[in-house]
């Protein structure tokens, strides 16, 4: 069964039960939770409360995790970079299970420098899935990589090198962004369903505009385009709104946060049924 689901950090100002309110109330019945949202992040990682606000909100019956990102980078050609880099997506594996999640969604990391990734890159790649392949076969939480931005340092940014890697990899899932693919063209995330669709496990729902990724559904098009592909080919997993607050003309207060995420919610919904 899809889940309609949301980012964490669009409400990164907030508490942690503040959130699970704001989504609750937005008529979502899943979060992804990003272990960077700042309440948690900040406070040494205080499962037992998010876990406290999962029993407290049972209406957000679906949680998916996002491993940490800011400021890592697992290709870094900094050692300890990487090291600690590779370490946290390990880690954020067993705080997923712990927080009974059934999926993290994991970053390739990319080339330090901006230009096109080399074998030395690639090398510290397999050394970064490898390190969750270990930790990834002794639990039940299923690992959706996520595809990128089509930049000149990305590791991962078309359909073909995604569907490569999940032919090798066959225990690894994959996470689609959205807005990723669309600054290639509006048809990219068409061809990461077509291609991947068999892994597909999580979506990251949002339009790319104006230059910049991650705006609001806004019944667009383009969104309705994606969400019919989902659908022609069956698509179960969880639709996650991952929406930059930034991106707005104007700073929202909750209640106009959680009118928007309704709103988005109830076309997810529409286009599902």
């Amino acid at each position: 069964m899809v889940s309609f689901s949301v980012a964490s950090m669009f409400f990164h100002e907030y508490t942690l039960k503040e959130i699970f309110s704001f989504v609750s109330r937005a008529g979502l019945n899943g979060m992804e939770f990003w272990l960077e949202t700042p309440h948690f992040w900040l406070r040494d990682l205080p499962v037992n409360e998010v876990i406290a606000c999962r029993n407290e909100h049972p209406e957000v019956a679906t949680m998916t995790v996002h491993a940490p990102i800011l400021d890592l980078n697992p290709c870094s050609i900094n050692p300890d970079v990487a090291q600690v880099s590779v370490e946290y997506s390990v880690r954020a594996i067993t705080i997923a299970e712990r927080l009974g999640a059934h999926i993290l969604t994991v970053h390739p990391g990319r080339r330090t420098a901006k230009r096109p990734p080399g074998t030395a890159d690639f090398t510290r790649f397999d050394h970064f899935v490898s390190a969750i392949r270990e930790v990834t076969t002794s639990n039940s939480i299923k690992i959706g990589m996520e595809n990128m931005e089509p930049i000149v340092n990305s590791l991962l940014c078309t359909p073909e090198r995604m569907r490569s890697l999940l032919d090798e990899e066959p225990w690894l899932f994959f996470t689609l962004d959205v807005a990723h693919a669309m600054a290639k063209s509006v048809d990219e995330p068409i061809r990461y369903i077509e291609l991947c669709s068999d892994r597909l496990i999580n979506v990251h729902l949002s339009r790319y505009n104006n230059g910049k990724a991650h705006y609001p559904l806004d019944r667009h098009t383009s969104m309705v385009t994606v969400m019919e592909s989902l659908k022609e080919y069956h698509f179960k997993g969880s639709l996650t709104l991952e929406i930059e607050d930034l991106n707005l003309q104007r700073p929202l207060s909750c209640e106009e946060k959680i009118a928007l995420l309704a709103r988005d919610c109830a076309f997810m919904r529409e286009c599902m049924d």
